[in-house]
Order: structure tokens, then sequence, then C-alpha cells
């Protein structure tokens, strides 16, 4: 594999997973609607920051690990993502949109880098797909290997960015248009945690 070729597969990958739902596009969603798009921005950097940990994690030792790791993560990511729901959904209720204090912000960046690597969706990505990508592009060449990682990681923030701007903007419609958005993001939020504790109880 060569430095360009890895660097479009990577691209390719990258726009598929900032398209693709997930709690953490919800999560990005609500914090625009919140506390505006710019405020809403450094987190379209939360994969860069989190995906780390599970990329060496994987790369590493998740072969090695039981069954039981990935079920105790999928635990705690549901509950974590269950908690947003409720503070997103309060939020609306209240009718709260204003921008919250950068304090504020700084616990949602961390909240949802907790939700990025607790997603088992990132592990199983990195288990079946960009982790053996990686290892062969390593093998092949390291240029290359970096390559696929610039490549994946500026078009998920980018496409991160574009979804926080987009969320903004449709919020900017009126306050209808903030509080149904706000709505449907929290659902999804809840249905997302709620999929996620299933799957831990059926085992």
């Amino acid at each position: 594999m060569s430095a360009l070729s890895g660097a479009a597969q990577g691209a390719v990958l990258g726009l598929a997973s900032a398209a693709a739902p997930g709690p953490f596009q919800a999560i990005l969603v609500a914090r625009s609607l919140r506390a505006g798009p710019l405020r809403a921005l450094p987190l379209a950097f939360v994969p860069m920051t989190s995906d780390p940990v599970v990329i060496a994690t994987v790369l590493l030792v998740l072969g090695q690990l039981p069954g039981s790791f990935l079920r105790a993560l999928t635990g705690v990511g549901a509950a974590v993502v269950l908690w947003l729901a409720a503070t997103t959904l309060r939020e609306v209720v209240r009718g709260g949109a204003a921008g919250p204090g950068a304090d504020q912000v700084g616990r949602g960046f961390v909240s949802a880098a907790a939700v990025n690597v607790t997603n088992p969706n990132a592990w199983i990505f990195w288990s079946a797909v960009g982790g053996p990508l990686v290892a062969s592009a390593w093998r092949a060449s390291p240029e290359a290997a970096i390559a696929f990682l610039a490549g994946f990681y500026a078009c998920i923030t980018a496409g991160n960015a574009a979804l926080a701007m987009a969320a903004g903007g449709m919020a900017r419609a009126g306050p209808g248009m903030a509080r149904a958005l706000g709505l449907a993001s929290g659902l999804a939020l809840a249905g997302f945690g709620t999929w996620q504790l299933a799957r831990v109880i059926r085992g």
C-alpha cells in the first residue's frame, strides 16, 4: 500500500464514519443546539483524542481479552449515553438553549470523549476494519499507515464540524426548530443507550 492509497482509504472511511448515525453524532448535534455551532466545534476533534486508546488496545491486547470486556465496556457506554440523553431532554423541556460557560463546554468534551471511547462501534470498527488496515499498511510502509490515519482523522473531523455547523444553522430557523432538533437528538441518545444496555442484558 502506498501513502497515497492509504490516505485515500482513510479519507473514505473517515467520511463514512462521520456520516454514520451514532451516539457521538447525536451528542454533537445536541451540543450545537444548546451551546451554538462554534462552541460545538471542539467536539469534532473528540475522535482524534479518544480513538488512540481504542487503537492501541486493539492492536496490542484486545485479542487476548475475554468477550466480557466488550460487554462491560458496552454497559459503561450505555450509562453515559443515557445520562446525556436525560440531560438533553431536560434542557428541551426547560426551553434552555443559551450557551453554557467554558467549564460546561469542557465537561461536554469530556463526556463526548467518554461516549466515544466506550462506544462498542468504535471497538468493532478498529478491530475488524481500521486495525487490520493500519497493521497491513505498517508492514508495507510506515508512511502508508501514517497517511491512512491522517486521511481518516482529517475527514472525520471535517465531517463532524460540518454536522455541528449544519445543526446550528437549522436551529437558527427558529426556537421551534431548535426544540424539535433537541428533542430528536435527546431521543436518539436515549435509543442508542437503551439499545446498548439491551445488548449487555442479553449477553
